[in-house]
């Protein structure tokens, strides 16, 4: 039986391959439907969710894409925050994600209408990811419109100053990103078979005079053809929990 172990393998890789070089398998690119995801603090307890749900689903020339809309709501299930949306695509089997997605929620609303001044902005998941596989980097710059100054009413005193007055920038690069191996994942939502992958991600965030930045060492589980399943870092984890 040995001697057909390595034939059994490529049969089961191939299989894989097939399956993500399928756009229409993913969840983020089905239309209609809802993805919810369970945020985790540092205690691995819930903190909240961010409802996912995918419209404007269209192919042309190859090239599968997405809008991907995200509400979050609070650990009590009430909204925290506006609506932001985000494109996701897929092409000769690559997943391509919008690194808008990764933003916290708070910085994801103020850079909504924001304009991509630098990087592509583009994270990829290529098919037939293997163990010591390093994967590409990306990174995005994001700029608001500076807020026009307030003009006081009839000559009064002038206003306090506008601490947002500058505009916003966010810049966000994700990086060292290595495939370390294969992990079955088991959620409320499922269980699926995954790629673990490794990386680094460094965001800076300013606001007028008040710059802040954020390190993370993360692992992602991505499972071909359908789509991150779970994120873990030293601020918590995120991983599926439902799916309508």
């Amino acid at each position: 039986m040995k001697k057909f172990a390595p034939f059994l393998t490529l049969f089961l890789l191939t299989g894989i391959a097939a399956l993500s070089q399928d756009c229409s398998h993913y969840l983020f690119m089905q239309q209609g439907k809802s993805i919810e995801m369970t945020i985790y603090n540092k205690k691995g307890e819930p903190a909240g969710k961010e409802v996912y749900t995918v419209s404007n689903v269209s192919n042309s020339g190859g090239v599968t894409t997405a809008t991907l809309n995200s509400q979050m709501f609070d650990k009590k299930g009430k909204t925290a925050g506006a609506t932001t949306s985000s494109t996701i695509k897929c092409t000769g089997g690559i997943f391509q994600v919008d690194m808008k997605l990764m933003l916290p929620q708070g910085q994801a609303e103020r850079m909504n209408t924001a304009q991509v001044t630098g990087g592509t902005g583009i994270l990829e998941y290529p098919s037939g990811m293997k163990a010591g596989d390093t994967l590409k980097s990306a990174s995005i710059v994001m700029s608001n419109t500076p807020t026009p100054p307030n003009t006081p009413p009839n000559g009064g005193p002038p206003p306090p100053p506008n601490p947002f007055a500058f505009g916003s920038t966010v810049s966000m690069s994700v990086f060292d990103r290595k495939v370390i191996g294969q992990d079955t994942v088991t959620t409320t939502a499922g269980t699926w078979k995954c790629i673990k992958i490794a990386y680094k991600s460094k965001a800076s965030f300013k606001s007028g005079p008040f710059p802040t930045t954020v390190n993370i060492d993360g692992t992602e589980w991505y499972a071909p053809g359908v789509g991150i399943i779970k994120t873990e870092s030293q601020h918590g984890s995120t991983a599926i929990t439902s799916i309508k």
